[in-house]
């Protein structure tokens, strides 16, 4: 199983949204940059994701589970890019923002602040471990 970390703006996809799309969940689609795009094709179904609320909130708020390895994006007219079907796991009882995450000098390394426009990214397992316990999971 391998961790990522998927980011959304709240005000277009919040983890509330994802919760209500049920057992099914839904694509996440529209992932237009290309190193995401391959971080996506890297996926497997049962991988685990955080879900990240991106430009407002700026912090990790649930996790979501792959259920569907990388397709085609139907939301793009080149077939160059891919989706990911994702359902909704669970919401942290206390969310982590993007400064308590830059303060915890455990996890500095991570992509999500060494390249913070990066919209899909890997999360190795000892930060997984480390961001689960600091939203009381």
């Amino acid at each position: 199983m391998r961790y990522w970390l998927l980011k959304s703006e709240p005000n277009v996809w919040s983890i509330e949204h994802q919760k209500k799309m049920g057992t099914k969940g839904v694509a996440w689609e529209g992932v237009r940059n290309y190193q995401a795009a391959n971080n996506l094709k890297k996926m497997k179904k049962g991988d685990l994701c955080f879900f990240y609320h991106s430009n407002i909130g700026k912090e990790i708020v649930g996790i979501v589970r792959v259920t569907k390895k990388a397709f085609l994006d139907k939301t793009d007219k080149k077939n160059r890019f891919v989706a990911v079907q994702v359902r909704f796991k669970k919401k942290f009882k206390k969310s982590i923002t993007l400064e308590k995450i830059k303060k915890n000098k455990k996890i500095a390394h991570l992509p999500l602040i060494k390249q913070s426009r990066l919209s899909v990214m890997p999360i190795d397992f000892k930060s997984w471990k480390i961001i689960n316990k600091m939203g009381k999971i």
